[in-house]
């Protein structure tokens, strides 16, 4: 029976190391020949320590850490403990192995230990390779939250918007740090010009898109000097496609951008306006007189040829306009997680039109929030009020 004990001794693949209890070690398996190098015997009574730990302090500090262990637990019968350590091999090179230590006869302490280098291995390079994901996502935030910074500078001023009307606000909501909506606004003599854009997608796509339909739109109004909505849209549509697309690759994108446009004349109190897949709506005596865009967008859009119309329409003094992207229509929420949808829409806002710009804002937003609750914002939200 004893030959059988010590062959199964032998071929374990675990170190068995057994002390007493002023720490020196009276027993270690034969496996420690195969693991760390060592002869058994070369490692009995302070052997161990001398040998296994890269330094004299390291072995004294361990040997005073298992003694420790060893008074602490030695009235818990055969409770184990468990621990991780580094030891030196024959060759030098440091192993690690995993201890389950637990109090045995005559107060010795008896560690089965496991080897766990390629283990240990394998967690440092993955801790290594989380680090790098980490600063690269810090670095990626980072540049977020600057272009953030650079999309916000370039939206135009809600006091600027509101300068010469009796009213008005902005609701802007980001689905993430960008956004892929943007309002744009300018002056000409007596006429402003307001328009609501959705761009293709959201976060940093539609950022980009956003940047480039800001850029087209000032160059057309303001450097080109064309007023007419229709001609305006026309004139975009044209140039967003010429920009996007790479004839000789036959790389056709479908990217592009809704928009409500505007042209207030603030002498003759006429509204002209020109939509891309987005109405413009005036809510007035408490209905809501909805004006509807084309149905396609500026952008590619395929088998369609695009002729933008102009709507005008003559404001009452009181007159509440609304320009949008659909973001807030379309936000799923409720007790049965649909979408909020144009109607209940056009019914709330007819509900708050006696209230301020602010206080428009203020509750519009409150209200999404309640909607939707938990669920995570459906697109980002774009919302222009201007009272006459």
């Amino acid at each position: 029976m004893e030959k059988v004990f010590n062959t199964i001794i032998e071929r374990l693949n675990n170190l068995i190391v057994v002390a007493n209890s002023e720490g020196a070690v009276e027993y270690v398996s034969p496996s420690v020949k195969t693991i760390l190098g060592y002869e058994p015997s070369e490692l009995l009574g302070n052997g161990w320590w001398n040998k296994t730990k890269s330094n004299e302090d390291d072995a004294l500090l361990f040997k005073e850490y298992i003694k420790n262990q060893f008074e602490s637990n030695k009235n818990l019968g055969l409770k184990e403990v468990s621990y991780e350590r580094q030891l030196k091999t024959a060759s030098g090179v440091n192993k690690w192995i995993l201890w389950n230590m637990s109090i045995g006869p005559d107060n010795s302490i008896i560690s089965i230990g496991s080897d766990i280098t390629k283990r240990k291995s394998a967690e440092t390079a993955l801790e290594e390779k989380n680090r790098i994901l980490l600063k690269k996502n810090e670095d990626i935030i980072d540049s977020i939250q600057y272009a953030r910074k650079i999309q916000d500078a370039i939206l135009p001023s809600i006091d600027a918007i509101t300068k010469n009307l009796a009213d008005g606000f902005v609701l802007y909501l980001p689905k993430d740090v960008v956004s892929g909506d943007f309002y744009w606004y300018y002056k000409k003599d007596n006429k402003i010009f307001i328009a609501a854009v959705d761009c293709t997608g959201h976060g940093v796509p539609g950022a980009l898109m956003s940047v480039v339909g800001n850029s087209i739109l000032k160059d057309v109004i303001v450097k080109r000097g064309i007023e007419n909505p229709s001609e305006i849209l026309e004139v975009l549509d044209n140039d967003v496609n010429n920009l996007l697309q790479k004839e000789d690759s036959y790389d056709v994108m479908s990217d592009g951008m809704d928009m409500a446009l505007a042209v207030i004349d603030l002498e003759t109190n006429f509204l002209t306006f020109a939509g891309a897949m987005r109405p413009l709506w005036i809510v007035r005596n408490n209905e809501v007189i909805d004006i509807k865009g084309n149905r396609f967008p500026i952008g590619y859009f395929y088998g369609v040829e695009k002729i933008f119309t102009n709507v005008e329409i003559e404001l009452k003094k009181d007159d509440q306009i609304y320009l949008f992207s659909d973001g807030y229509s379309d936000q799923f929420g409720g007790e049965k997680n649909k979408k909020f949808n144009r109607s209940k829409m056009k019914e709330l806002l007819v509900s708050i039109n006696s209230m301020s710009g602010e206080e428009q804002r203020g509750f519009l937003e409150y209200a999404l929030k309640n909607w939707r609750q938990e669920i995570e914002q459906t697109d980002d939200v774009l919302l222009i009020g201007l009272k006459i």
